[in-house]
């Protein structure tokens, strides 16, 4: 009976605490339907929730433009403005070139030819060609340029008889001529009335060997000849009249070019004289490939140095090796 006479001496502060924590949930429960009741929305008798308010009314933009920026331009003051109207690009009509009558063409200054090669094929023409300020002349074909012109067409001139290289530039065509005979400068009247006038050329002597050039090559076989060394510098320094009656023209078998055939070679013309036949297929000089047109300039180069040429041919379809001395 501990806890009657423990509950009998503590009965007041047991009282008094259940009143206290009935109090505490009493008011706990009037402060939460007050809060409710306050922060409740105002509703209609029915309690449906209140539309919402409707936002401020924002008044609109102006649309806003760079044309201001673009007009000034302030990042390029060389330009300009950008939204400036461009005039349209007109460009001019380029003059048709006049080839009526390419053959009658005049010649072009500060242009010489040393070597001109012609095909069937234009693109496999070549021409060796020196322009103004080349210390050498250099292989031109269809295209390239030489002292500002362009190569136009390359091969034969029958009204001039002599292989020729039409160029272009502007409006305008001319012609370089392999085998040109240079026009002598008139003479004054009273040198002309005191020397009689001097016999025309004999018809057919074209390219005819001048007697100092044949004294002075030696016949040793028909495939074996001599040569004086001066006779190769008067060769190089006047080939243009010794080859004026020769015409080169390329030999192509199955694709590719074999040689260069050779016609109107006579036995009193520079190619006759060394044992060159009319219709020879010259194939190689000195071991330098003549199909190729940059080593048959090569070997042109060296003549004046060789001390022999070695010729390689093909003579109605048989090999032939002519030797020439030079001494």
């Amino acid at each position: 009976m501990a806890f009657d006479a423990l509950l009998k001496k503590y009965f007041l502060v047991v009282v008094l605490g259940l009143m206290a924590l009935s109090a505490y949930f009493e008011a706990a429960g009037a402060t939460q339907l007050i809060g409710a009741a306050l922060l409740a929305p105002a509703g209609s008798a029915s309690g449906a929730h209140a539309a919402p308010a409707p936002l401020p009314q924002v008044p609109p933009r102006e649309p806003r433009s760079a044309e201001a920026i673009i007009e000034r331009n302030p990042f390029d003051s060389v330009t300009g403005p950008l939204n400036r109207k461009l005039e349209p690009l007109v460009l001019p009509t380029p003059e048709k070139v006049e080839l009526s009558d390419p053959l009658t063409a005049p010649a072009c200054d500060g242009v010489a030819a040393f070597i001109i090669t012609e095909s069937t094929d234009r693109l496999w023409s070549v021409a060796a060609l020196q322009g103004n300020g080349e210390p050498h002349p250099r292989m031109r074909r269809v295209g390239d340029e030489v002292s500002g012109k362009q190569v136009a067409y390359i091969g034969f001139n029958p009204r001039e008889n002599s292989p020729s290289v039409w160029l272009t530039s502007a409006n305008q065509v001319c012609q370089v001529l392999l085998f040109k005979v240079q026009a002598t400068p008139a003479a004054p009247a009273a040198a002309a009335a005191a020397t009689p006038a001097a016999p025309p050329p004999a018809a057919g002597a074209a390219g005819a060997l001048p007697p100092e050039i044949a004294s002075k090559i030696q016949k040793v076989s028909d495939t074996e000849y001599n040569v004086d060394r001066a006779v190769v510098d008067k060769v190089l320094e006047n080939q243009a009249d010794l080859m004026r009656s020769a015409r080169i023209v390329p030999e192509s078998k199955d694709g590719k070019v074999v040689g260069i055939r050779l016609f109107g070679v006579r036995p009193d013309t520079l190619l006759g004289a060394f044992g060159l036949q009319n219709g020879d297929r010259l194939e190689t000089i000195n071991n330098f490939n003549v199909a190729n047109p940059e080593k048959a300039l090569e070997a042109y180069a060296r003549l004046r140095t060789a001390p022999q040429l070695d010729l390689t041919l093909n003579r109605r379809g048989s090999p032939v090796a002519i030797q020439i001395h030079i001494k």
